[in-house]
């Protein structure tokens, strides 16, 4: 999310950076750059969480909540040739969805915006659950749960973790923030970046627990990234998967107001696991790149086959018909060498037909998603693929599960798919547009699997007579293919509307699965309490399917 400085404090400092070997890399567009092996600007290990300057929750610098976009979609102009009627809804009109999902097994309220003090629109829900605790994230805030719901720590500023270091990362509180647990080391994994002037440079924060104990010491990192040409390119919207040979992110690149690129990044996990000088290299995509990518982030017992990670992007053909030929899952593989960096390649596997859709809700408007009680709507950001990209190796092969949002029967329904990598070799194995028949319209979803195959989608859910609330849907392994065979279920009904006029909802959500037992979906977005312009709160959720163990 695109902020706003409105008061300046930094510490400066250099950073150098390797000569790409531009012959190493396999390119999907004439403007790909890489790798570009960034140095480590510094590196320290904290004191216990418990004992740092607790920072309060107040923005350095104001979100800013009324940004328009450049263009309509991540700085690229939309061709809006004539959009597709969506070819992937399996339940026909006229028949009602059904209601087998299970049940709710307990959940609490989250951060809100007065416990945030964040003065923000939207909050960046997102959380994650690890072996012992439960931890969500907002612009600005976190905060620190056992699995029962009892608050251990916070919430508090988000910069809080880097209390000391001295630079942006401390002084600052950007937002765009991302927490995961680290499975594979049993570690915590938080990042969000930071701005020091308006022209720039711009910084990723880093921390990453020293134990699995998230109130402890954690270590910090911290980069700034590259200019092009004179201009420092700012790292927007970044999104992270981890696997065992890194930490991966991808990031929209903006250089000044003009969009500067899709961005593939991987920093070096096993170093920064050991406190140690760890290098993160760099790929851009160029600005012929559509944008809103997403890394995949592991789950699961069985670790990957290979090396590297994939990387998905869901392209619209009427985005840019001169360019996207259909509509399409545009699929990268980033394999590091943390030897020889300059080795690392970035390689375009292949682009994935998939059942039409129309990409373009609203025509990318803010005012979008209606709401009970107001005539404010909601922004319901279908120009990217949605948080996580789910990874997991079942063996004999690999999935890939992700979302989007699509407009279909004149309202947002969400998109999934399940892609299988047999063999090295993609394909879409299942792909379904879920919009039942109602009037409601679903969106900001997020998808994971269970150890299974049984598949769950979170989302927001709102309608003309309908408060925003929260929803998932799902259905088992064994259910027929392409559809949310077990319907929906409600998780926190919303009992007011959002009235502010800039209409941002978001940007993201967070479904993740439990690492204990692989099988309990833990969910974490925005509702309302009660109808504001600003008054946001959050939930934390949890669901299993029935005979998962």
């Amino acid at each position: 999310m695109r902020q706003v400085i409105c008061s300046l404090a930094a510490i400066l400092f250099a950073l150098f950076f390797l000569a790409p070997n531009a012959a190493r890399h396999t390119a999907y567009a004439a403007g790909v750059t890489g790798p570009i092996v960034s140095v480590m600007m510094n590196h320290d290990v904290s004191r216990p969480l418990t004992t740092l300057v607790a920072y309060p929750n107040v923005l350095t610098y104001k979100l800013n909540q009324a940004y328009a976009p450049r263009s309509a979609a991540l700085g690229k102009t939309p061709s809006f040739s004539a959009p597709d009627r969506d070819q992937a809804i399996n339940n026909p009109k006229g028949i009602p969805d059904i209601e087998n999902m299970p049940a709710p097994d307990g959940g609490w309220d989250g951060i809100n915006y007065n416990t945030a003090h964040c003065y923000c629109l939207p909050p960046d829900t997102n959380g994650d659950v690890g072996a012992n605790h439960y931890i969500q994230t907002v612009n600005t805030a976190f905060q620190i749960w056992d699995k029962n719901g009892v608050s251990l720590y916070g919430p508090v500023a988000n910069n809080t973790l880097f209390s000391g270091v001295g630079n942006a990362c401390e002084t600052t509180n950007d937002g765009d923030p991302i927490i995961l647990y680290d499975q594979l080391a049993d570690r915590w994994f938080f990042t969000q970046f930071a701005n020091v002037y308006t022209n720039g440079p711009y910084y990723q924060c880093f921390a990453v627990s020293t134990t699995g104990d998230p109130l402890g010491s954690w270590y910090r990192y911290w980069y700034i990234f590259p200019k092009s040409g004179n201009t420092w390119l700012l790292n927007d919207y970044a999104k992270f998967g981890i696997m065992p040979d890194g930490y991966y992110m991808t990031a929209n690149m903006f250089k000044g107001d003009d969009w500067g690129g899709g961005a593939v990044l991987v920093a070096e996990r096993q170093k920064m696991l050991l406190g140690q000088n760890a290098q993160m290299i760099y790929f851009n995509l160029g600005v012929d790149d559509w944008g809103g990518m997403l890394p995949a982030d592991f789950d699961g017992a069985n670790l990957p086959p290979s090396n590297g990670n994939y990387f998905a992007e869901i392209q619209d053909h009427a985005w840019d018909p001169a360019n996207i030929p259909q509509d399409q899952i545009a699929l990268w593989k980033l394999t590091p060498d943390w030897v020889t960096p300059g080795n690392t390649t970035l390689t375009h596997l292949t682009n994935l037909a998939v059942k039409k859709f129309n990409g373009s809700v609203c025509n990318f408007a803010r005012n979008c998603v209606p709401q009970k009680g107001t005539s404010r709507k909601l922004d319901a950001i279908s120009d990217r693929t949605m948080y996580r990209l789910q990874y997991r190796n079942f063996g004999s092969y690999e999935t890939l599960v992700t979302n989007h949002t699509v407009a279909a029967r004149k309202r947002a329904g969400i998109r999934w798919y399940e892609i299988r990598i047999t063999g090295g070799t993609p394909t879409i194995q299942q792909q379904n547009t879920y919009i039942p028949d109602d009037t409601a319209w679903r969106w900001m979803g997020s998808a994971a699997m269970d150890e299974q195959g049984n598949l769950a989608v979170g989302f927001s859910k709102s309608s003309p007579t309908m408060y925003p609330g929260i929803f998932y849907a799902g259905r088992l392994a064994a259910d027929p293919p392409n559809m949310l065979a077990q319907g929906e279920k409600r998780m926190k009904r919303g009992s007011g509307a959002q009235t502010s006029s800039f209409s941002r909802w978001g940007d993201y959500s967070a479904l993740t699965v439990d690492p204990s037992d692989d099988c309990t979906f833990w969910y974490t977005t925005e509702y309302y309490r009660g109808s504001s312009t600003t008054n946001w709160r959050t939930w934390i959720g949890k669901f299993r399917f029935p005979g998962c163990s």
